[in-house]
């Protein structure tokens, strides 16, 4: 008995590189876009945007707070002033910082002293000294009710700072000057 010679059988299956997938990349994308479109939904319902002083601090809300709001906006800005004690040792040398107090405040433009000194809340020896100095006046509290009123100084430094730092931006140029 003679066999027959092995033919060979021919697969006509497709390879498998040739199947369609289940993922192609349209369904990759739209389930991408799904998922992206998911996070951002989520994350705007999750979010509570409420204009409250607790959580937002707005220019608006710092000049109806500060104290004699029309003054301070029309003769200056208003300001966040901050109070805090610093404590320095020297035997080991360490620096101690108390909690700072944060209150409402007003810093006045050099031309318009002349309202501090008409409520006699400031000498003209205070004014010259403060002058002499190159500075400005700044206060809290009410002008008709004793203000606590300081000699303050405009500091740049930091604004120098952050313009000489490379890829930093730089911020912008105040309307009016101090």
């Amino acid at each position: 008995m003679r066999r027959k010679p092995a033919t060979k059988t021919i697969d006509t299956k497709k390879p498998p590189s040739s199947r369609p997938s289940i993922f192609n990349y349209a369904t990759i994308a739209l389930l991408g876009g799904v998922f992206i479109l998911g996070i951002g939904l989520g994350v705007g319902f999750s979010t509570t945007t409420t204009l409250s002083p607790r959580n937002v601090a707005t220019s608006n809300f710092i000049d109806q707070s500060a104290p004699d709001p029309q003054i301070c906006i029309q003769y200056g800005a208003s300001a966040m002033v901050m109070d805090t004690r610093l404590f320095v040792t020297l035997n080991p040398f360490n620096v101690y910082i108390a909690q700072p107090s944060i209150r409402p405040g007003c810093v006045l433009r050099t031309n318009n002293w002349a309202i501090l000194e008409q409520r006699k809340l400031v000498t003209s020896q205070q004014e010259q000294e403060c002058k002499n100095r190159m500075n400005t006046f700044g206060f809290t509290g009410a002008l008709e009710s004793s203000p606590d009123i300081s000699c303050i100084y405009q500091n740049d430094a930091a604004k120098n700072f952050f313009i000489s730092q490379p890829g930093a931006v730089a911020p912008p140029e105040p309307t009016e000057k101090f």
